[in-house]
């Protein structure tokens, strides 16, 4: 500078000092903008860093498995690949002129990979969002077509598509319990049964996880699952045991293709607990493929529909009766010959008899023995006494759409014949649940029961969360009543009761048949072509480990009768179950009815007075001994009497003796031609009638 001009080297210093001064503007400009990012507006934009640098992903966690009450699975899920795209990625770089082009391209080759239309590929590319399902639990096959397009050897490869593992529920046993576990929709939620009501409990909890991604999207994971237990759903262990659910269903779905019926259910019932060994609806759906069932397939017969039961509420009426001690044990019945008039109604019977004993009004299904008990108890104590045994409420079951049942028009009272009608099951509803918890309640001493269907609830790590115990409702009837009807329903399985088709050779059955006439919906009367067919009981009688309940909803074909349909399934589901779960033949003696009675009680005065009285009009037993029988000749037999036995027995028997039966109606055999007695030559014709048990 000593060497230049002192003007030029003053216009040199201007320069540096206004250089230098620009400069220091400049980085003041700098140092404030960056303390206004960073201190001042320094939250907005690290968020703004975070949202573009940061993904969140939900993680949906592992459905909680249902095993039977022996730990076999009956709906589990299982990892299934998915396919989704992220079409900001597969796009990046080109030209925005070009992309309409390249959309349709790659649809094309995706959709061929996939099997799906090109349109609706290329409609989800156009969106050109980070996120897109193409195809949800692919095949293996189409998820090496995918690798195959995403191969970076190739000149093209498809960038932006994912291989995503997903969870898809799945159910071992196909058919198995369908209606009873329900099924998981596509978007991971339970519908209906025991999906729908534990949805709570088996889904687990979702949890949203942070990680950090590339320039190209890809999610690089910087945090973990701190406990992945915590997020599982837990494990459903039902009081359902696989072999006896089998069974059951395999006999209602024999009887439903015999009978041609509607619809089916059974319920077994262990009545000493109230657990729920098998609950069986047909017809049933497979829960792999729920979107190509019918609706009224997917329903729980066992706890939705209700329908009127029937001869199976005998049981109930003469209970209450006796704890109410309006009818003694050992009184008889006068039965009226088949026909008694109440109001403008008139009663009949299906048998005709004049005096029946309790256990011959059960054993013969009397509609009016049992409505004459009924009116003696009265309206108010009957419609207490169904209400002891859970008619008209809910059980409990964890089971969604459950029904109550319908007992009587609410806001009043029955009128003596609605009193009457109810008896024996008329004009009331209930459910197959209802029929079996109630039955079991007589088996159990009395004690209703509420049904036990969660036997217990575990997480992931097989803790034991909750373990429900055996919870007594109340008590329906005394204990030594109790026992008295276990007696009197022995009778209808044996001899020539109404059930005989449901005894167990080895074992003494309780159980009661029902044939209930349906109401026509377009005239409100009761059809004599459309039945509920029915039979209740438990084995072995004496000590009861098994409480069954079995419904056909119109069988047809000539058949109908509940001695016929229901009871023959109830033998064969009993017989298996019992054999399963090693139960053998004791020998047992039957007990008289004094040995049950309570001695103490005290019949009330009026009514057994009445049903006393009425036996003025009885003619008196026959003393006259019997003639003794006349040898037989060679080549002579004398006619047995086959009366009671079912058709193929009696026509079975008649035939080893070389004689010709012919069959007249279907059912159990009520009258034979020549009666019993007769001596005829051999091959002589025989006429069987037979006529449908009630």
């Amino acid at each position: 500078m000593k060497n230049l001009d002192p003007r030029r080297a003053r216009w040199i210093r201007i320069r540096m000092g206004l250089l230098c001064g620009l400069m220091a503007l400049g980085l003041g400009g700098v140092v404030s903008g960056a303390y206004r990012i960073e201190v001042e507006d320094g939250d907005a934009w690290y968020d703004l860093a975070e949202r573009q640098r940061q993904r969140r992903l939900h993680i949906t966690p592992k459905r909680g498995t249902i095993y039977d009450r022996n730990g076999a699975p009956l709906a589990e899920s299982v990892e299934v690949p998915s396919i989704s795209v992220d079409a900001v990625e597969m796009l990046r770089g080109i030209e925005e002129k070009y992309i309409p082009m390249r959309i349709q391209q790659y649809a094309e080759r995706i959709a061929e990979a996939l099997s799906l239309p090109v349109e609706d590929v290329a409609e989800k590319l156009g969106r050109r969002r980070r996120f897109a399902w193409l195809k949800r639990r692919v095949s293996e096959q189409e998820v090496e077509n995918i690798r195959a397009l995403m191969d970076r050897k190739q000149r093209y490869p498809v960038r932006g598509l994912v291989i995503e593992g997903e969870g898809r529920r799945f159910y071992p046993n196909r058919e198995l319990a369908g209606p009873l576990l329900g099924f998981v929709a596509t978007d991971g939620e339970g519908k209906e049964g025991i999906e729908l009501s534990l949805e709570h409990e088996l889904r687990g909890n979702a949890a949203e996880v942070r990680g950090l991604r590339d320039r190209s999207g890809r999610l690089i994971f910087s945090e973990g699952i701190a406990d992945e237990h915590a997020l599982a759903g837990h494990n459903v262990h039902l009081t359902i045991d696989k072999g006896i659910q089998f069974t059951a269903e395999r006999e209602l779905d024999a009887a439903m293709k015999t009978y041609e019926a509607l619809g089916g259910s059974i319920v077994v019932v262990d009545p000493e607990n109230g657990e729920i060994l098998a609950m069986a609806s047909a017809p049933g759906f497979n829960p792999n493929d729920y979107s190509t069932s019918d609706p009224a397939s997917r329903r729980n017969r066992c706890v939705i529909d209700r329908f009127e039961p029937g001869s199976t509420m005998k049981i109930f009426s003469i209970a209450s009766a006796l704890a109410s001690k309006s009818v003694s044990p050992s009184a008889t019945i006068y039965c009226e010959e088949g026909r008694m008039a109440i109001d403008n109604v008139v009663i009949h019977d299906t048998h005709i008899h004049k005096w029946l004993s309790l256990p011959q009004i059960l054993a013969q299904s009397s509609n009016i023995g049992t409505a004459k008990i009924a009116l003696g108890l009265g309206e108010q104590r009957l419609y207490e006494g169904f209400r002891r045994f859970g008619f008209g409420d809910l059980t409990g079951v964890p089971l969604p759409g459950e029904s109550v049942g319908v007992l009587r028009p609410r806001g009043r009272p029955w009128v003596q014949v609605e009193t009457a009608a109810a008896s024996f099951g008329q004009g009331i509803s209930v459910t197959t649940l209802q029929l079996a918890m109630a039955t079991a309640a007589v088996a159990n001493r009395g004690r209703l029961l509420e049904p036990i269907l969660i036997k217990r609830i575990t997480d992931s790590t097989g803790v034991t969360l909750s373990e429900p115990s055996p919870r007594v409702r109340r008590d329906a009837i005394p204990a030594h009543i109790a026992r008295l009807m276990s007696e009197m329903l022995v009778a209808v399985t044996e001899g020539d009761g109404t059930g005989v088709e449901a005894a167990i050779p080895g074992f003494r059955v309780a159980g009661k048949t029902a044939t209930a006439q349906k109401v026509d919906p377009a005239t409100g009367r009761y059809t004599d072509t459309h039945y509920v067919a029915s039979f209740v009981g438990f084995v072995p009688a004496e000590r009861p480990r098994l409480a069954i309940a079995v419904v056909l909803d119109e069988p047809m074909g000539g058949t109908y009768a509940g001695g016929s349909v229901a009871a023959p399934v109830f033998r064969r589901v009993g017989e298996m179950a019992l054999r399963y779960l090693g139960v053998t033949p004791r020998g047992s003696v039957p007990m008289k009815l004094s040995e049950v009675a309570d001695p103490s009680e005290d019949i009330a005065a009026n009514t057994y007075q009445v049903l006393s009285e009425a036996r003025v009009d009885a003619p008196p037993a026959s003393t006259a001994a019997a003639a003794p029988s006349a040898p037989l000749r060679s080549g002579e037999l004398r006619v047995p009497d086959l009366t009671g036995l079912p058709q193929r027995e009696a026509v079975k028997s008649a035939a080893s003796l070389g004689l010709d039966p012919s069959v007249e109606g279907t059912g159990r055999l009520t009258r034979q031609e020549p009666p019993a007695g007769t001596v005829l030559p051999k091959g002589s014709p025989l006429k069987l009638i037979f006529e449908p048990p009630t």
